[in-house]
């Protein structure tokens, strides 16, 4: 039986606004259901009469927080007065204090590491500092294990230096941004998650591996996501919401599984020891520099980009910066009986075939919602998207991309949806949505509230978590993204109805096409489908990645 994920919140600096994050949790919990726990980062108290008036509300009991709710230490002198005491403890009902640095580990068996304040600049350290000493009395009983793999989740005020290193930058000014302690205190702890706040800013760095290719055995990768402050002016993302399975109940085989967009680690990048020699834990002499335990040269001819033709996926021992021109194809997988979508099946129309690819095709959708509803398909027998190769999950992401590009000529926006139940082959839905007809949130809520009407529970992802890491292989569930990035997953538990996607884009409130929903009242004529098809291929033939050699 598999595992329970746990629903977690995360949050950013709360600085004293209680009332607003709360009375938005709830929100939340009424749209997506209960969540186990709030994790704040940062400054969770505030230093102005209002902030104090509200925490009394709480401290009181007179107010309650609608979720078990765990908070890190003082990161200024002047909130260190809100902590009557360096160990954790209950403040209040449903809100805990964690303390100034340790381990917590929940009944499910979810691992989480906090560091409370910044890194010390003098000694003896402030109250709200820690030195990189601390760190490693919290490292060395972790890492001493043989058995040791990492931690679930690593909370820490400060951000880590460097992390930007190989990813995508933040908006913050990175001169003097993060601390080099946390760095080397996230390179050791390999956290599958870390949370840190006090920038004011959102960012969320693209998963970073805990390997060195070829060199070391496979492991899970790491994700650093910063959040703003509480109801900050300029509306930057100050909750995230993820589901997580603990690393102790999973296998070996799915925690290591590489996401496509994964980059190198950042906290091993251009060591200025170039012999390969372990560099001495927690170095407080070389801040600037975050601390590595391996140097590896680079090859340029990587690239930024994880589209690229040539790119491997880490993980399969092969190489991992070669370039694949010369492999042969490989042979693609083939169904055990008859399959409608097989593009080298008897049984596929042809006719509805837009563009092929080398691994995936593009057809016009069958009794198409509207007249430029495709479908993304794998050449190949694949029955859902966690179960692709690395080459098709690449190709499909570049029909993906160039699908959005042509609906966006057409003054639409691209919604993906997957049902992953009754279905034998992928399909993967794209949709056409007019941007005068509603909002990317309308489409987001309308998913929602249809999906809640139905005693369904659309769980909102991480923009960077691959789907595969949530949906082990087999599992049926149904899977929507929108444009902005944003992916809703269910999982199907019995009954699932099997238009629900078409249903929630043809309703009044998106395309107002009720009539349209069913596909099987929606057919053309097969001289209606050739024409169609024929002007909708030289309409997405500049688009088209195919033509381009």
């Amino acid at each position: 039986m598999a595992e329970k994920p746990v629903k977690v919140l995360a949050c950013g600096d709360v600085e004293g606004r209680l009332n607003a994050l709360f009375n938005r949790v709830q929100a939340i919990q009424k749209k997506a259901g209960q969540f186990d726990l709030l994790l704040c980062v940062g400054e969770f108290f505030g230093t102005t009469p209002e902030a104090e008036a509200e925490w009394q509300q709480y401290k009181t009991g007179a107010k309650k927080a609608p979720i078990h709710t765990y908070i890190l230490g003082a990161a200024s002198q002047e909130t260190v007065k809100s902590f009557s005491s360096a160990d954790g403890c209950e403040l209040a009902d449903n809100i805990t204090y964690l303390g100034r640095r340790g381990v917590f580990t929940g009944v499910s068996g979810l691992q989480i590491a906090y560091v409370s304040g910044r890194e010390a600049l003098q000694d003896p350290p402030p109250a709200h500092c820690f030195t990189s000493k601390h760190l490693s009395a919290l490292v060395a009983p972790l890492t001493g294990n043989s058995k040791f793999r990492g931690v679930d989740i690593l909370l820490t005020s400060q951000w880590p230096r460097g992390v930007w290193h190989y990813g995508n930058t933040p908006e913050v000014n990175t001169k003097f941004c993060g601390s080099g302690s946390v760095a080397n205190l996230a390179d050791h702890l390999k956290p599958r998650y870390h949370f840190a706040a006090l920038e004011g800013a959102h960012y969320e760095r693209l998963p970073y591996r805990n390997h060195v290719v070829l060199q070391e055995n496979a492991q899970h990768v790491s994700r650093f996501i910063a959040l703003a402050s509480v109801n900050n002016p300029a509306k930057k993302k100050y909750l995230y919401a993820f589901n997580i399975v603990p690393m102790k109940a999973l296998e070996a085989s799915e925690l290591v599984k590489q996401p496509q967009d994964v980059t190198e680690n950042p906290y091993r990048f251009c060591s200025k020891d170039k012999t390969g020699k372990q560099r001495p834990s927690f170095n407080t002499t070389e801040e600037e520099e975050p601390a590595g335990q391996f140097f590896f040269d680079l090859s340029k001819k990587q690239g930024g980009g994880f589209r690229g033709r040539g790119r491997k996926r880490e993980g399969d021992g092969r190489g991992d910066f070669q370039r694949d021109e010369n492999k042969q194809p490989r042979r693609h997988p083939q169904p055990t009986g008859p399959c409608w979508f097989c593009l080298a099946s008897p049984q596929v129309e042809k006719h509805l075939v837009i563009s092929i690819g080398t691994h995936c095709y593009v057809a016009l959708a069958k009794g198409s919602l509207t007249p430029l509803h495709m479908l993304i398909l794998p050449i190949g027998h694949y029955q859902s998207v966690v179960e692709l190769s690395s080459e098709v999950v690449e190709e499909m992401e570049k029909y993906r991309e160039a699908l959005k590009s042509f609906y966006k000529s057409k003054g639409a926006r691209c919604v993906l949806f997957e049902r992953n139940y009754k279905s034998q082959h992928l399909q993967l839905q794209v949709v056409p949505v007019p941007l005068d007809r509603c909002t990317t949130e309308d489409i987001k809520e309308a998913f929602m509230v249809q999906a809640q009407e139905q005693q369904m529970e659309l769980m909102e992802i991480p923009q960077h978590t691959d789907l595969k890491q949530i949906a082990p292989p087999g599992v049926p569930y149904f899977y929507v993204e929108l444009d902005s990035g944003e992916k809703l997953y269910y999982r199907i538990q019995k009954h699932f109805p099997l238009q629900f996607g078409r249903e929630v884009l043809a309703s009044e409130a998106l395309l107002n096409i009720p009539t349209r929903a069913d596909w099987r009242e929606c057919k053309q004529t097969r001289e209606e489908e050739e024409e169609s098809c024929k002007q909708l291929r030289d309409d997405f033939q500049p688009y088209d990645f195919n033509m381009e050699d």
